[in-house]
C-alpha cells in the first residue's frame, strides 16, 4: 500500500483491503514548486510517489477506477484535472517515467498493472471489474491479457486529463476529438526548460575551454585574446544553444524536413551566417574564413544535436525514425563538431 505519510496526502479511507490514502484534486504550493523545478530539470528523476491505490474525494465501491503513471508531474496534472470528483487512482510502478514514454519502454505495461490490481486488493474495494487508461499507455497494455489475468476490463480514456471528466459524463465513451493528439505552441515551449537546462551544464565546461584556448592561442596575450577570441566563441555556442534547444520547438511546425536535425540546421545556418555578417571585415583573411567556416560547422552540430533531443517528445516521430535519424546524423555531427574545432585553432594561429 502507498504511504500515508506522504506530503500531498489528506487522510485515509477504509476499505475491505486496508487503509486507502485519500488526496484532493487542489494542489498546494509544495506540489507547483515541485512541478517548476522538474520543469527545469531539477529532480526529475526522483520525482515520484508511491505506486499503490489512492482515493480522490470520497469514492465508493461503484466509482471509477483510473490508471496512470507514479511521476507525480503526470499523477498532479491527473487528480487536479478531477475537481470535485470521487473515485479511485491506480498508480503503477513506472520508475518516474509518464505514460506515453513508461508504455514505449515496458514500464506501464500488462504485467504492472496486473500485479499492481492484485497487490492492492482492487477486487475487495470495487464492485465493478473496469479500469480507465489513458490511451497514450494503449502501446504497453495488452487489454485482453488484463482481462484474462486479472479479470479486469481496460477502457481506454480520452488522450488529455482534461477531458476525464466528460468522458465519464459521456458513459466512458470518447469523442474523435478526445483521440487526437496536437503539439501546440504551448505544448512545445513547456519543454525547453527541461532541455535548455540540461544543456547549459555542458554549456559552462564548453564556454570555459573555449575561453582558455582563445587565450592561449590568441597572439594578443591571453587576457585579451580570451575576451576576444575566447568571449566570441562563448557567444556563438550559446547562440547555437538557443538555435538548437529553444528555437526549434518553437519553429518545429515551420522549418523545413521531417528529420528533427535537419531543422535544428537550418537555425544552425542562420547563426553562422550572423557570426559571419558580424566578422565581415575579417573574411578578407584567411584566418576570418577559417574561423567562420569552423562555426559554420560547429553551429550547425550543436544546433543539430539539441533539436533532437525532442524527438522523444513530439507527436511527430517514430521510435524506428528517430534510430534511422540518429543513425545518420550523429557521426555527421561529430565529424563536423570535430572538423569546426580544428579550424577554429587554425584561424588563430593565423590571425
Amino acid at each position: 500500500m502507498p504511504r500515508l505519510d506522504q506530503p500531498f496526502v489528506r487522510g485515509s479511507v477504509a476499505t475491505p483491503a486496508g487503509k486507502i490514502p485519500q488526496i484532493s484534486s487542489e494542489l498546494t504550493s509544495l506540489d507547483r514548486w515541485g512541478a517548476f523545478k522538474v520543469r527545469c530539470n531539477v529532480g526529475r528523476m526522483s520525482y515520484t510517489v508511491d505506486p499503490g491505490l489512492y482515493a480522490l474525494g470520497h469514492p465508493k465501491a461503484e466509482s471509477t477506477v483510473v490508471v496512470t503513471a507514479n511521476y507525480k508531474l503526470t499523477f498532479d496534472h491527473l487528480r487536479s484535472a478531477l475537481p470535485g470528483r470521487d473515485l479511485w487512482i491506480l498508480v503503477l510502478d513506472t520508475k518516474g517515467i509518464n505514460v506515453w514514454c513508461a508504455a514505449g519502454k515496458g514500464t506501464f505495461g500488462t504485467q504492472e498493472l496486473v500485479e499492481r490490481i492484485q497487490a492492492s486488493g482492487l477486487e475487495q474495494i470495487v464492485a465493478h471489474r473496469k479500469l480507465v487508461l489513458p490511451q497514450l499507455g494503449a502501446p504497453g497494455v495488452a487489454a485482453h491479457e488484463v482481462k484474462r489475468l486479472a479479470r479486469f476490463e481496460v477502457v481506454y480514456g480520452p488522450i488529455r486529463a482534461t477531458d476525464l471528466p466528460a468522458f465519464m459524463d459521456n458513459g466512458h465513451k470518447a469523442t474523435m476529438a478526445m483521440r487526437r493528439k496536437a503539439f501546440p505552441l504551448r505544448e512545445r515551449a513547456v519543454l525547453i526548460p527541461v532541455e535548455f537546462v540540461s544543456a547549459f551544464k555542458w554549456f559552462l565546461v564548453l564556454a570555459l575551454s573555449f575561453l582558455i584556448l582563445g587565450g592561449l592561442l590568441g597572439k594578443e596575450g591571453f587576457i585579451a585574446s580570451a575576451s576576444s577570441h575566447g568571449l566570441f566563441a562563448v557567444l556563438a555556442l550559446f547562440g547555437a544553444l538557443i538555435a538548437g534547444a529553444v528555437l526549434t520547438p518553437l519553429l518545429l511546425p515551420w522549418l523545413p524536413g521531417r528529420a528533427f536535425s535537419l531543422k535544428g540546421l537550418w537555425l544552425g545556418l542562420i547563426w553562422s551566417g550572423i557570426l559571419a555578417a558580424v566578422t565581415y571585415a575579417d573574411l578578407g583573411l584567411w584566418g576570418g574564413r577559417l574561423g567562420a567556416l569552423a562555426w559554420v560547422l560547429m553551429s550547425s552540430a550543436v544546433a543539430t544535436f539539441l533539436a533532437m533531443n525532442f524527438t522523444g517528445a513530439s507527436t511527430y516521430t517514430s521510435l524506428s525514425g528517430v534510430r534511422k535519424e540518429m543513425k545518420v546524423a550523429v557521426p555527421l555531427q561529430v565529424v563536423a563538431a570535430s572538423l569546426g574545432l580544428c579550424l577554429w585553432v587554425g584561424s588563430l594561429l593565423l590571425a
